[in-house]
């Protein structure tokens, strides 16, 4: 578990937590966005947030910002270096979500959506973004689900 898993089950923001703490909340950003590892982090930090946590430094220290693997959890390093022609279409797509979560009337949702996943398959099978950022995209902006005969082995 994350630290953002247990600010959300206690329903606390980062920003309170930052109040209550005297953490600064870039650092408690970069901990619940895997950024910063809180096994890197000082004693005094970590008492700090056990304090305001109400929970013993030794759980604060069992929190993982990483998964398995060593990656974040927050996987957003995926968006990172994208070409320009990609993270215009990314942007595109954003805002027609926006748009229709909203429940706006939007004509060109799937002209920006086609757009995308053209990109995306274009960036990828040139080699200009991995299998593995090209899916993230999928799932964040088109909100594919990824079989089983997808994954990576």
């Amino acid at each position: 578990m994350g630290l953002q898993t247990l600010l959300d089950e206690k329903k606390i923001t980062k920003y309170y937590l930052s109040k209550i703490s005297g953490i600064p909340k870039t650092t408690i950003a970069d901990i619940c966005a895997g950024r910063s590892d809180i096994g890197r982090c000082s004693a005094k930090t970590v008492q700090l947030l056990a304090r305001a946590l109400s929970c013993t430094m030794e759980e604060i220290m069992d929190i993982a910002s990483v998964d398995e693997s060593g990656l974040p959890y927050d996987k957003s390093y995926l968006e990172c270096g994208l070409p320009d022609f990609l993270q215009a279409s990314v942007n595109g797509m954003r805002i027609a979500w926006e748009r229709i979560d909203r429940g706006e009337k939007y004509l060109r949702w799937d002209c920006d959506y086609c757009t995308l996943q053209s990109d995306i398959n274009n960036a990828e099978v040139n080699q200009l973004i991995s299998e593995k950022q090209a899916w993230y995209l999928r799932e964040k902006y088109l909100r594919m689900e990824r079989n089983d005969t997808d994954e990576e082995d």
